[in-house]
């Protein structure tokens, strides 16, 4: 089996479902995207942002640069892209390349996927797969597996919550102590899932680049997998620990919701049947 740590990928996380098309920026404003940004410091090992635009398609665009010095994505992020989307900061830890092929977010179609977590071992996620899911694999980490599973199973249930629904009971109870918080990108929906109540935290790799963890961004020593999100008259925003701002609310453990991107009415999934705690 693999060690726990190769391959590990601990990411940041925004997502958005608004009234009219914003620029990322405006999602936090200009003081607290900044703030998001500046992890990029840590989380450098590139960037990707995805989004329903005013054509009725999902656009994506990545880099394997550092969100902090890539003048693409100051760029991007300042302009209105569209009224629903996502932005990734990666750090890939543990030996997987930072190269293009395995920067996020991973796309299909109209659907965009980004993660925060690592899943082990990747050949188990592999084995999940159907073969033509795995003909469709373009990079080596597990957040294209997972990717790819979630959407697998989407195809066969012919519905999207369904799908979705059942990627995550199997994944939960495949893989207990992953973190398998992401953001799922849809023609209708976007989903925020935060699952990872078995997974350390902070991750080891983490752990090594501070003397102690008053010297870690906001939140990230104890809660580092931890997920927020706030709902205002024209908009929900869901956003990974490292923002230190007022009106955010906590979204529950090993929880998952899609929000309807043109309502923007908030849905839970159904993942109380797994049981967790029975295992080592």
């Amino acid at each position: 089996m693999e060690p726990r740590e190769r391959g590990t990928v601990v990411c940041r996380l925004l997502g958005y479902v608004a009234s009219r098309p914003l620029a990322p920026v405006d999602v936090l404003g200009e003081p607290a995207f900044d703030t998001f940004t500046s992890l990029a410091a840590l989380h450098g090992d590139g960037w990707g942002l995805a989004w329903r635009g005013a054509d009725e398609h999902t656009h994506a665009v990545s880099s394997p640069d550092s969100a902090a010095r890539d003048p693409h994505y100051a760029e991007l992020t300042r302009q209105p892209l569209g009224a629903a989307g996502l932005v990734h900061l990666r750090w890939a830890t543990g030996g997987l390349p930072v190269v293009q092929e395995n920067t996020h977010p991973f796309t299909d179609d109209q659907y965009a996927f980004a993660h925060n977590g690592h899943v082990s071992p990747i050949s188990r996620i592999e084995e999940m797969l159907t073969t033509e899911s795995k003909a469709k694999l373009k990079g080596a980490t597990d957040t294209e597996r997972y990717f790819r599973f979630v959407m697998q199973c989407i195809r066969e249930d012919a519905s999207e919550r369904a799908g979705v629904t059942r990627a995550l009971h199997t994944m939960m109870d495949e893989f207990p102590h992953a973190s398998l918080n992401a953001i799922l990108l849809t023609p209708t929906t976007l989903f925020a899932i935060h699952i990872n109540s078995r997974a350390a935290s902070p991750p080891k790799a983490l752990s090594a680049l501070y003397e102690t963890d008053a010297d870690m961004p906001h939140r990230h020593a104890t809660e580092y997998y931890a997920m927020d999100y706030r709902v205002t008259p024209e908009a929900v925003h869901v956003i990974s620990s490292g923002l230190d701002e007022p009106g955010w609310l906590r979204v529950p453990a090993d929880a998952a919701a899609m929000v309807d991107l043109e309502t923007r009415q908030i849905t839970g999934l159904d993942l109380l049947p797994v049981d967790r705690t029975d295992r080592g």
